[in-house]
């Protein structure tokens, strides 16, 4: 039998590639306009409307870890599905492209990470750019 290859919807935040499973990808838009959540954790970017459902925002970078938010026309919110029947939207800096990528050319992300704990499950490469592939259901 044959491997099939996942395709992963491919996305940059701080000019790093990210990776996550097209099947967890229920939407891309555009920024709407987000309320805030009063007591939300730092990460949580707030709340919006999507065709009638509100949907939870985090932004991705303060959950990494990596910086400020700074929104360009290239932003867009990523509408994960996480769980059974929940949505979640991640912001990032610009959606590259959908790429399919062989299990074999993804490896385990380093040693000295507790993959228990991380989002990044794995290290994908495309030519000469390593892309973190991550779970949906991990950025909970």
């Amino acid at each position: 039998m044959v491997e099939q290859d996942t395709k992963y919807t491919i996305f940059k935040n701080n000019n790093e590639f990210y990776g996550i499973d097209v099947n967890s990808v229920n939407n891309i838009i555009q920024f709407p306009t987000i309320t805030n959540v009063p007591g939300a954790p730092n990460h949580y970017r707030g709340i919006i409307n999507l065709r009638g459902e509100i949907v939870p925002v985090m932004s991705l970078k303060s959950k990494l870890g990596s910086g400020v938010e700074t929104l360009t026309q290239d932003s867009r919110i990523i509408i994960l599905n996480v769980e059974e029947d929940k949505l979640l939207g991640i912001t990032v800096d610009e959606v590259k492209e959908v790429l399919p990528i062989p299990s074999s050319e993804i490896e385990k992300p380093s040693p000295f990470i507790n993959s228990n704990e991380s989002i990044v499950k794995g290290i994908g490469k495309h030519g000469d750019d390593l892309i973190s592939i991550i779970s949906a259901n991990s950025i909970l």
